[in-house]
């Protein structure tokens, strides 16, 4: 049959398809090229493996071609489903991305630690995806360099997302991204572009986020740090992941330099990145004076670091107030910004202190950042609303517009805001209940569930950051992974795909 007839012929089958099922064909054809795209990340252990000869190579090298073998095979089966892509695939794209990233990331995991359960090697990948931090696995000192490189990466790639990766790279194959951007970003950064195009957008996105990582690994390496451990947690740190190379996670290294290098790179993980990249092009510190979140953001982590500090001191946890200062502020930035890393385990303090901490975990990240939780914008005009009402109470009759800063907030990003703070609590509440009924004591499920929502990595008692989530059942550890992807894709994103309305043409 000649090209053109067999191109026709292939149209014609596709358009006599039901609608729903081109839908599906023609995001498995966009999801196996993300996989085939994906498969270049194992580029980076697979030359760690040979520079330290760890003995990983091989399984490294099969794993890459697999992942890209199975994007091959996606693609070829829905190459001819070509279609735009609408503002619902978007959605559908993002939660098949997430979750069928985890999957194809737990092979080397299972590969190189036979006895490890899919169950186990699935929460490690989610968990280095999403950029929560928390851990199943023990004897981190003792894995190949290549494993650990691998667990960080995912840190990495998942801090930015993947998704926007994806949107810098697709276009060329012939897949616009806008759609998957659009699902994907949080809040303001959906109106804000900073180029002219979605692709320019992520690219300069990620070109600053690869800046200030090479910037982290540089200081890290001035701190102390061998070369591996630096790359490692410079990583883990600019996606706010929390993953280490060592089970005694920054205690291992007790240095002071080391934290302050932590500490300092997880704030500014913390803020948006595209205020970092107006203010490097702009090469003023202007745009973090006119960024709304910035402030309040600074002043929370600072402040709350002094606060617990000297309550630490006063409760006698600690001897003298330098040293509670020094442990309170590497501790509680590291929990504020959703990052994970612990240097002492805080779950000895008095409660109150790790209470305020997972508090933090929920509000303090900014919009635009790598962190997770309800967001710093999201709190500002929850606030602002609360004194308006408070004022309408004694003012009845007035009508002042709800503002943040000179930007006037509609009313239907108020009413959003308020769904998904609903959905939010009842997310937590509903998974702290399946973990309690499961057998979890009740300080253990809830603060495994607020960290894993939150991507905040470890929580109190049996999840604490002096043990990890290995003692976790295979139902609690899947309610945790749950909670982690829809707090990385901010619930609505997959809750949304069990609404009839979605599936209507």
């Amino acid at each position: 049959m000649p090209r053109s007839q067999s191109a026709a012929f292939s149209q014609h089958s596709a358009s006599s398809l039901p609608p729903t099922l081109i839908r599906l064909f023609s995001l498995a054809r966009v999801f196996g090229l993300m996989l085939m795209v994906f498969s270049v990340t194992y580029l980076m252990p697979i030359v760690t493996s040979l520079v330290f000869d760890d003995g990983t190579l091989v399984l490294f090298v099969e794993d890459m071609l697999l992942t890209f073998g199975c994007g091959g095979v996606l693609w070829i089966i829905a190459r001819d489903y070509v279609r735009e892509l609408k503002s619902k695939d978007g959605f559908l794209l993002v939660v098949m991305a997430w979750l069928g990233m985890a999957a194809f990331s737990t092979f080397p995991l299972k590969s190189y630690i036979r006895d490890l359960s899919f169950t186990d090697a699935y929460f490690e990948t989610m968990s280095g995806l999403t950029t929560t931090g928390a851990t199943v696995l023990a004897g981190l000192d003792n894995l190949p360099p290549a494993i650990n490189l691998w667990r960080h990466e995912l840190n990495w790639f998942g801090g930015m997302g993947i998704i926007v990766l994806a949107v810098a790279i697709l276009p060329v194959l012939g897949v616009g991204g806008r759609q998957m951007f659009m699902a994907e970003t949080p809040g303001p950064m959906k109106d804000s572009k900073l180029a002219p195009r979605i692709t320019e957008t992520a690219k300069n996105l990620w070109l600053v986020y690869a800046g200030i990582t090479l910037a982290c690994i540089l200081a890290l390496r001035l701190a102390g740090m061998e070369w591996l451990d630096a790359v490692c947690h410079a990583f883990a740190t600019m996606g706010l992941g929390g993953f280490s190379t060592h089970d005694a996670n920054i205690g291992y290294f007790d240095s002071v330099a080391i934290e302050v290098v932590l500490s300092l790179f997880m704030l500014i993980a913390g803020m948006n990145f595209a205020t970092h990249f107006l203010a490097l092009r702009s090469q003023s510190l202007h745009p973090y004076q006119h960024d709304i979140e910035a402030k309040p953001f600074l002043l929370l982590s600072l402040g709350s670091c002094v606060g617990i500090a000297l309550y630490l001191f006063l409760t006698g946890t600690y001897g003298n107030f330098w040293t509670a200062l020094r442990h309170a502020s590497f501790n509680l930035i590291s929990i504020a910004t959703d990052c994970g890393f612990a240097s002492v385990d805080f779950n000895q303090w008095p409660i109150f202190a790790p209470l305020w901490m997972l508090f933090l975990s929920c509000i303090t990240s900014c919009t635009g950042s790598t962190g997770g939780g309800i967001k710093m914008m999201r709190t500002l005009i929850l606030v602002k609303q609360s004194q308006m009402q408070m004022f309408l109470l004694t003012h009845p009759t007035s009508v002042n517009p709800l503002k943040l800063g000179k930007m006037v907030i509609p009313s239907s990003i108020l009413l959003s805001i308020l769904g998904f703070i609903f959905v939010y609590f009842m997310s937590i509440v509903i998974l702290t209940l399946a973990l309690v009924i499961s057998g979890l004591d009740i300080v253990s499920s809830f603060s495994a569930i607020l960290a894993c929502v939150n991507n905040a990595g470890p929580g109190l008692n049996q999840v604490g950051p002096a043990t990890n989530f290995a003692s976790l059942t295979d139902f609690q550890t899947w309610m945790c992974s749950l909670a982690m992807f829809l707090g990385r894709i901010e619930v609505f994103t997959a809750l949304i795909l069990f609404t009839p309305a979605f599936w209507r043409k």
